[in-house]
Formats: structure tokens, C-alpha cells, sequence
């Protein structure tokens, strides 16, 4: 009896082992674009020289004491799944202590400035896996209130859904906002959390989706994408390295002339050899190493674009 129970006991401490090893996806959970437009908390924003409105979560936060702890419920019940959060409001004050530093980085070059959308801020500063749209609406019957919601699951390298839930509460006399609101997701969550879980399953056996730009620096080196090694031409090599490199070796070349590669649907492994996150910069540096070593030595800048893409312009640093 002994020995069995002792089994018994070995055998829950490997299962918990095994479950505590199981990779959960980071979230960060952010009022969606209507309900920002819908409350006046948009503002206005010039990415070269179009005019561009985005949600300002700032200025939300500090004003929408519901929206603040709409959030930290939210929070908390996804918490209670498992699933590691990115704070909104830390993340942005985060942000915040390092504009400074951004405002002085240029190209060593070109002396270009940092060009940088500010959701693509928020998101590279965030690094989550998975960004939780919320958007929820209070009607009022009478005395009566209850909340309609909608919860989207958005992957945040490619902006795609890859989860959702959405409904209405029951009604109430006296409970407050949040309160109401967790009522109302409460009975979906658990589906929520499970399809915000498969597609982080996906991610680690597929790999993560990115996408991959090769340019050519115009000034008049002569050096593109159809220069020759060895007799291979230099788009053949990147295509090479990608198949070798790429999860399962999936890509698509989209697009290959003597200026411009572009590589979509790109799966990158979710973790690098020494266990380090792989995102995309990180990928794309591997390939830029390979290019500038022998017998290639091609010199390439490396930029990016949001989390989930990642450019490389040859001729130059």
C-alpha cells in the first residue's frame, strides 16, 4: 500500500511538473478602436504626410475610470487561466521614459529618424503575444442596467483574430460596470481562454507569422538582388537560407525582382537555440549576419515595422 500511494505521489508531482511547463502566450488587454472613437479618445497622427487617427489609451485611462477597471477585471480573469499579462497603463508610461531616447535615433547614414506609428510603439515596447480587444456598451432600461461586450482575440505580429466572444448580462438593479461586465463574459471565458490557447499551440508547433522585406539602398553602388555568387543569384541564396531556417519551411516569395524581395507568411520558431523569444528583428538579424559574412559580405541596414515585420535594405548600414 505504501509503494502505491508513493507512486500516486510521484506521479502528480510529474504532472504538475509537465502542466507547470506548459507555455501560456502573453496578453495585454486594450479598449478596441470604436469604443475609442465611440468616447472621443482618438487623436491625430502624420506618418509621412498622411493624417492618421489612433486611439489615445492614455488620455482614456486617466479620464474612464470604468475603462481602468474594466481592464483590471478583465485582467484578473484571465489571470485566473494562466495566461502572463502586459499591463496597458505600465506599458505606456514605459513608453513614455523612453521617447526621449527615441527621438535622438537616426541613421548613421542617412541620419533618418525613427519612424514609428504610436500603436507600433505600444506594441514593441508590450511584447505580447496576444492583444484582447474589449469593447462593451451599457444599456439602460429604467432602473435596470446591463452590459453587451465583445471580446477579440488579435494576434499581435499580424493583427488576424484567432479568438472571440461576445454577449449580454443579465440585468441589474444596483451592481456597478465591472462588475456587470464579468457577469456578462464570465460563462464564455473559458471557450475564450481555450481558443486563445490553441492558437498559441499552433504558434509553438508552426511556428510565429511574419513577414520579410529585402530592398536595395539607391545610391548607385550597383548592388542588388540579382547580383551573382558562386553563380547563384542573391535572391536564390535568401530563398535558400529561408527553407533552411523557416519552421517546417514555410514561406511564400511573394515578390522577387532585382529591388525588392518580399517574403510573406514567414514561420519563425517561437524560441531561439538558447530558449532566449525569437521575434522577428531577431530572425531578420540572423539573415543579415549570413549575408554580411564571407563569402558574400553584403552589408545590410536592418529595420522594423511593428512586431511582425522586418526589412532589410542592402548596400549600406
Amino acid at each position: 500500500m505504501r509503494k502505491i500511494i508513493g507512486a500516486l505521489i510521484v506521479l502528480t508531482f510529474i504532472g504538475q511538473a509537465a502542466f507547470a511547463q506548459v507555455k501560456k502566450p502573453t496578453i495585454m488587454v486594450i479598449p478596441a478602436d470604436a469604443w475609442c472613437a465611440n468616447n472621443s479618445y482618438m487623436r491625430s497622427y502624420e506618418a509621412q504626410g498622411v493624417k492618421m487617427d489612433v486611439p489615445d489609451y492614455k488620455s482614456a485611462l486617466q479620464n474612464d475610470i470604468d475603462l481602468l477597471n474594466v481592464i483590471t477585471k478583465i485582467g484578473e480573469l484571465m489571470a485566473e487561466r494562466g495566461f502572463p499579462l502586459k499591463d496597458l497603463s505600465s506599458t505606456i508610461r514605459s513608453m513614455e521614459q523612453s521617447s526621449a531616447e527615441n527621438e535622438m535615433l537616426t541613421s548613421s547614414a542617412s541620419g533618418a529618424s525613427l519612424a514609428e506609428t504610436p500603436y507600433e510603439q505600444l506594441l514593441n515596447r508590450a511584447k505580447a503575444d496576444i492583444l484582447v480587444e474589449l469593447v462593451w456598451k451599457l444599456n439602460v432600461t429604467g432602473p435596470k442596467r446591463s452590459v453587451t461586450y465583445t471580446l477579440r482575440g488579435l494576434d499581435a505580429y499580424t493583427n488576424k483574430q484567432i479568438a472571440a466572444a461576445t454577449g449580454t448580462g443579465a440585468t441589474s438593479l444596483s451592481a456597478e460596470t465591472p462588475v456587470l461586465l464579468e457577469e456578462a463574459v464570465l460563462n464564455n471565458m473559458d471557450n475564450f481562454a481555450s481558443q486563445l490557447q490553441a492558437h498559441f499551440d499552433d504558434l509553438q508547433t508552426n511556428g510565429r507569422e511574419v513577414n520579410v522585406e529585402i530592398l536595395v539602398f539607391d545610391n548607385g553602388s550597383g548592388k542588388n538582388l540579382e547580383m551573382e555568387f558562386g553563380g547563384e543569384m542573391l535572391t536564390d541564396i535568401i530563398d535558400e537560407w529561408m527553407h533552411n531556417n523557416t519552421q517546417e519551411h514555410r514561406y511564400n516569395v511573394s515578390d522577387a525582382t532585382e529591388n525588392r524581395m518580399l517574403l510573406e507568411q514567414v514561420r519563425i520558431p517561437l524560441y531561439r537555440e538558447n530558449g532566449m523569444p525569437m521575434d522577428t528583428r531577431s530572425f531578420a538579424n540572423n539573415l543579415r549576419r549570413y549575408l554580411r559574412a564571407a563569402p558574400y559580405n553584403v552589408e545590410c541596414k536592418l529595420l522594423t515595422k511593428g512586431l511582425g515585420k522586418a526589412i532589410l535594405v542592402i548596400g549600406e548600414k
